[in-house]
């Protein structure tokens, strides 16, 4: 099964931010056994290295992007992706982006701590502990 990361749980990983982080690491373990099939938008890797930056320093955060880059593919943001986003029904014009990346995919979930923020999604959202 396709799946796709939000940013938050891969936040959660990364900066071990209990209790969440076990929750997060024992789903991509699923990725990294083969069981599911992981991807992160690209729109997140931006934001992840900024955050990991500030919290963690550069170098930290360019060794866990590498790490990301090695567990999960990147499903690609284009004018098709913003554009739907855009004419969707979502609040938060960077959740619209993550949803129609992980539609373009193919994903069959959404991996996330905030399922509620993707109620108008075409790819139903999950916490981490429901996959």
């Amino acid at each position: 099964m396709i799946v796709l990361f939000d940013t938050d749980v891969i936040l959660d990983l990364l900066l071990d931010r209990v209790p969440f982080s076990e929750a997060a690491a024992q789903v991509l373990s699923r990725v990294e056994r083969g069981d599911l099939r992981g991807y992160v938008c690209a729109t997140t890797v931006t934001t992840l290295y900024y955050l990991m930056g500030k919290a963690a320093g550069a170098i930290r955060a360019k060794k866990n992007i590498q790490k990301v880059f090695s567990i999960l593919e990147v499903a690609p943001v284009n004018r098709t992706v913003l554009e739907s986003a855009l004419a969707g029904k979502f609040d938060d014009f960077e959740d619209g982006v993550l949803s129609e990346a992980a539609h373009h995919v193919g994903a069959r979930a959404i991996i996330t701590r905030n399922v509620k923020h993707y109620r108008s999604s075409k790819v139903p959202a999950y916490p981490p502990i429901e996959i």
